[in-house]
């Protein structure tokens, strides 16, 4: 099965480099932006199902590609953004420098990784896998508009490289093939 995996457009807290997790704002000028770059990225790639987190930034990203696409996203909740605790609404430079090993856990996706307060990657990527088996069972190809964390975890789950969450830029689009 071929699958898209995208990365939602901008926000104003993603643009001041601030950790998101559950927090819901909306996409900056820029994020909507890069939403429509990405719809027509898309456009001749035969997307026929949209699936998206409930979260606002992927769920007005997913809708500016399905208006282009003919196809009306379908919220999965379970692509959520990982809930990211105490560290939501810091600056990931301020982290950095706080709790260093911390980060650095972090930034190399190991498993066993918990943000302070609130959900580990390991809990994350069952919840993936979990929601990447529901888009599975569905039509294809199949576009997945989510967060950095949730396609670090899909990722993680298909035995590809993990990136940092920061080479993964707003509205970019990946293809995975399950």
């Amino acid at each position: 099965m071929s699958l898209w995996l995208a990365r939602h457009g901008e926000t104003e807290e993603n643009a001041e480099g601030r950790i998101l997790g559950l927090r819901d704002p909306p996409l900056s000028p820029a994020g909507v932006t890069q939403a429509e770059a990405l719809a027509g990225r898309l456009r001749d790639a035969g997307v026929v199902a949209v699936w998206t987190s409930p979260l606002r930034r992927a769920r007005e990203t997913a809708e500016v590609v399905g208006r282009t696409l003919g196809v009306e996203p379908v919220v999965l909740d379970e692509l959520v953004e990982s809930d990211r605790g105490d560290w939501e609404g810091r600056r990931i430079v301020d982290l950095a420098e706080e709790s260093p090993d911390l980060h650095a856990a972090f930034i190399s996706g190991d498993p066993s990784f918990r943000f302070p307060g609130g959900e580990s990657i390991a809990e994350q990527r069952a919840r993936t896998r979990a929601a990447l088996s529901e888009v599975r069972a569905g039509p294809s190809p199949a576009l997945v508009v989510a967060h950095a964390g949730t396609i670090r975890a899909a990722l993680a789950d298909s035995g590809a490289s993990v990136p940092a969450e920061s080479a993964l830029a707003h509205g970019a689009v990946l293809k995975l093939t399950l």
